[in-house]
């Protein structure tokens, strides 16, 4: 079962709303599809989306990496000798993360079709479904009360919010409108992304745990090298703090937890550079008692599937969040996870589990 070819594809989908964060706002989701075909004829898909301000990666940089750099290096490799291509794979270029795991992504889907499994049935096969939170992006209070009541009564019952823009005061205005709005059952977790300095953290969740405003946890409230900055947040204040941009790989994981700068652990393919870095990071973080969530970035439903797969596979990761592809005009993948309200079901069928024919129409957008 040799790589025979990697093949990229350029893909445009438009979300339905702007979707705002304290480090950009989009409008489109744009990715690079790839699929990765073997000597037998078998193809294995992934999906990598540019995430400029977090990752590096633009569509540019992912074509190239992937088509210039990553697949003359692993094209004529078997694919069954998995560590010898995961190793190959991580050291084929620096970072460049996000063209790396949607190359990971197809070799895990292709060793799942090997297999004649589900992938997370191929990883551990801790559960079946599992259920996302629904994000509120930045606006204004109002708003954002509004987007969080709709989905509160679409179904969903734990509402991630995006913070971290304008003043402190702002933010905490936010969140009091969303709780006042939806109630005191729902879950809310804050995603301030990076938008805070580490004193300004500590203020501000100080001022939402006096006003008794119930939040879950905080999402990387400081700049991503400020581990210290992190660290200090979490030692001084009583809400859950979570690593995300902090931690992309398992070296960044293992000084995170070290220094105890964080009390759980937003996983993400795009950072790991897939599948293979992201078990490393889990299993460090299981050893040391910390819980992880896995999370996404703007991308269709094959890099969530993916992820997804990965998520339900593993008892240390408890928190998802998989809600990008509600967000979008309309879904370009064939088979894969199936929503029902928040509730993710995985496919049954090896692999990923998507229709390999239907995906074989996926053509690229014009002019990407």
């Amino acid at each position: 079962m040799r790589i025979q070819a990697i093949e990229t594809i350029p893909v445009a989908v438009p979300l339905t709303k702007p979707f705002k964060t304290a480090l950009r706002t989009v409008t489109t989701a744009y990715a690079i599809y790839v699929k990765v075909t073997t000597d037998d004829g078998r193809a294995g898909w992934g999906e990598s989306p540019p995430t400029h301000v977090i990752t590096g990666d633009s569509l540019g940089s992912i074509t190239y990496a992937i088509e210039e750099v990553i697949a003359p290096l692993l094209v004529g490799l078997d694919v069954r000798n998995r560590e010898e291509v995961f190793h190959l794979l991580k050291r084929s270029i620096v970072r460049n993360t996000s063209a790396k795991a949607a190359v990971d992504m197809a070799i895990h889907d292709l060793l799942g079709q090997l297999a004649g499994l589900p992938l997370y049935q191929l990883l551990g096969g801790f559960r079946e479904k599992i259920e996302t939170d629904f994000t509120v992006s930045v606006n204004d209070a109002v708003e954002m009360a509004d987007d969080a009541e709709r989905y509160i009564a679409d179904g969903f019952n734990v509402l991630k919010v995006k913070v971290g823009i304008g003043d402190i005061g702002e933010d905490i205005a936010r969140i009091q409108a969303i709780r006042e709005r939806v109630g005191s059952t729902p879950k809310i977790r804050l995603d301030a992304n990076q938008g805070w300095k580490p004193k300004e953290a500590v203020f501000a969740i100080g001022k939402m745990e006096d006003a008794g405003l119930d939040i879950e946890l905080i999402e990387q409230p400081v700049a991503a090298d400020d581990v210290d900055g992190l660290a200090y947040v979490t030692n001084h204040t009583l809400t859950p703090i979570m690593a995300d941009e902090s931690v992309f790989s398992a070296k960044d994981a293992l000084r995170a937890l070290q220094l105890r700068a964080a009390d759980l652990i937003n996983i993400k393919l795009m950072k790991s550079g897939g599948i293979h870095e992201a078990l490393k990071i889990n299993a460090l973080a299981e050893m040391y008692g910390v819980e992880c969530m896995v999370g996404s970035m703007i991308e269709t439903k094959l890099g969530i599937t993916a992820a997804a797969h990965l998520a339900a596979s593993q008892p240390n990761i408890t928190r998802f969040d998989f809600d990008a592809p509600l967000m979008l005009a309309e879904d370009i993948v064939a088979g894969g996870i199936v929503y029902e309200g928040r509730v993710i079901r995985l496919p049954e069928g090896p692999g990923l589990g998507l229709d390999q024919e239907a995906m074989g129409l996926i053509r690229k957008v014009e002019g990407q």
